[in-house]
C-alpha cells in the first residue's frame, strides 16, 4: 500500500475517533449565597461558586450571559471562590449560575440560584385572622396590605424562607392557611414585589402561635455535610432576611479564600 494511501487512512480513523468521542465535562459546581439571597439596596451581595481543587478559572453568568471571572492565584489549594456584587439593585437581580475550568476541560453548568433586591418600595403590613392565637385545626388567613399599588405579594416563614408563597391583588392579598397544626407556629413576614426578583422592605414580624396538639414526631437532625462541601455545613433550614433580624439567621457561608484571587471583579450590566 503507498505511504501517501497509508496517511490518508490513519487521518481519516483518527478524525472519525475524535468526532465520535462524547464530549467531556466536569461535574458541575455549587452555587450560594453566602448569608442570604434577599438583599437589601445598595449593600453587597456575594454569590460563592464551589467547583474543585485545581480550578483554574471559575465564570459567573447573569441571566445566560458572562458577568465576572475569577481565576485563583493557587487553584490547587483551594475548592471555589467567591463573587462579590457591590451596590445591589434591580438590574443585578435575577437568575445566576457558575461553571470552572480544570486545564482545557469545563464543567457542567450549576443550578440556578435566584437573587432578589429588597427595600425597593415601601413597607407592607401584615396580620393574621381570626388572630394570632389559635388552636390546632383552625384555619386562619394572613393579609398583607401595601398601599404603593403592587401586583404580588409574598409571605415567609421565619426559618423556611426558602418556601415563599405567592398571592396577587392590587393593594392587599390573602394567604389562607389550615387546618393548622403546632408545625405552622413561628414568625411571619411578607413583601410586596411588582416581579420575581425586586421585592419592598419586608412587614414587621407577626408571631402564630398554635395551642392544643403536642409533636407527633421529634425534630430531625440537620443532614451530613455533603462530601464537596467546604468548611463548614449548611443550616437545616432555609436563609434569612439580611439586616431585618438577628432571628433570621444565615443559611450557609463560603469558605474564605485566604490567597488573593487574580482577574476578579464584576462586570456590571448596564
Amino acid at each position: 500500500m503507498p505511504s501517501t494511501l497509508r496517511a490518508l487512512l490513519c487521518l481519516g480513523l483518527c478524525l472519525s475517533q475524535r468526532i465520535s468521542a462524547p464530549k467531556q465535562t466536569l461535574p458541575k459546581p455549587i452555587i450560594r449565597a453566602e448569608s442570604t439571597y434577599m438583599v437589601p439596596k445598595e449593600k453587597q451581595a456575594t454569590l460563592c461558586c464551589q467547583g474543585s481543587y485545581g480550578a483554574v478559572e471559575y465564570q459567573l453568568h447573569f441571566e445566560g450571559s458572562l458577568f465576572a471571572v475569577e481565576r485563583p492565584k493557587l487553584p490547587e489549594r483551594i475548592n471555589g471562590v467567591k463573587f462579590h456584587i457591590p451596590d445591589m439593585n434591580s438590574r443585578k437581580a435575577g437568575r445566576y449560575s457558575c461553571i470552572y475550568r480544570v486545564g482545557e476541560l469545563w464543567s457542567e453548568r450549576s443550578d440556578l440560584l435566584d437573587l432578589v433586591v429588597t427595600e425597593m418600595y415601601d413597607t407592607p403590613t401584615l396580620s393574621v385572622h381570626p388572630g394570632p392565637e389559635v388552636t390546632s385545626g383552625e384555619k386562619v388567613t394572613f393579609y398583607c396590605r401595601l398601599d404603593t399599588a403592587t401586583s404580588m405579594f409574598l409571605l415567609l416563614k421565619e426559618g423556611r424562607s426558602r418556601d415563599v408563597q405567592r398571592s396577587y391583588g392590587k393593594v392587599q392579598a390573602e394567604f389562607p392557611m389550615g387546618p393548622v397544626t403546632t408545625a405552622h407556629r413561628g414568625s411571619y413576614r411578607c413583601f410586596g414585589s411588582y416581579n420575581n426578583y425586586a421585592w419592598s422592605f419586608p412587614s414587621e414580624p407577626v408571631k402564630l402561635l398554635v395551642t392544643g396538639e403536642e409533636m407527633l414526631n421529634s425534630p430531625q437532625p440537620p443532614p451530613p455535610c455533603p462530601t464537596r462541601s467546604p468548611k463548614g455545613c449548611p443550616e437545616s433550614d432555609g436563609e434569612g432576611v439580611q439586616g431585618t433580624s438577628t432571628s433570621w439567621e444565615p443559611s450557609w457561608s463560603c469558605e474564605e479564600e485566604h490567597q488573593k484571587q487574580e482577574g476578579g471583579g464584576s462586570r456590571e450590566r448596564n
